[in-house]
């Protein structure tokens, strides 16, 4: 059904885009990988506090994972990041995004960089040895999945209408 807002250039009906009418945005306000850093944080606060035996994390085994595990992350945040960047779209989730991202590594995963984050913190934890870390990720994940990316995929739905909900039907949110 084609509404007062459509309109018609070269036989192509084309609804215009909300992000080009309107300052519209995902609304969140607190950058995303400060969520980690500092649950990350508070991690290490509460072994301070209630200390877990920490010595799985000196065997070699744990380092070469977390070596593994910041590798994996490195390949999600470099590959969205310059993605991001080639495409001229913002990184401020406080800004209007200028374009739907759905080549590259977003044919993986809707939330590459989320998903990068996410690997990074284990990778990391594997280094600096804390139970803490690894029992504080899955209130992590649900933090970032309820506040930030429901806000994002909210957003987008808005401003991309089909065409970004053809994409969420094919691509996974995380992996």
């Amino acid at each position: 059904m084609i509404g007062k807002s459509d309109f018609k250039l070269n036989n192509v009906i084309k609804q215009p885009n909300i992000m080009e009418t309107k300052k519209d945005n995902p609304g969140v306000y607190i950058p995303p990988p400060l969520f980690y850093v500092l649950v990350f944080l508070a991690a290490i606060f509460i072994q301070t506090k209630f200390p877990i035996n920490n010595s799985i994390f000196q065997m070699q085994a744990i380092k070469i994972l977390g070596i593994v595990f910041i590798v994996i992350a490195l390949f999600f945040l470099v590959r969205s990041l310059s993605q991001f960047l080639k495409t001229k779209n913002t990184l401020m989730t406080i800004r209007p995004a200028s374009s739907l991202q759905t080549s590259g590594i977003y044919r993986i995963t809707r939330n590459p960089m989320y998903t990068g984050l996410a690997i990074i913190y284990l990778g990391i934890t594997c280094f600096v040895g804390n139970w803490w870390n690894i029992i504080l990720f899955p209130i992590l994940i649900l933090i970032v999945q309820e506040y930030i990316i429901r806000h994002e995929e909210r957003y987008l739905e808005r401003g991309f209408g089909q065409e970004y909900l053809n994409y969420k039907y094919k691509v996974r949110r995380w992996l």
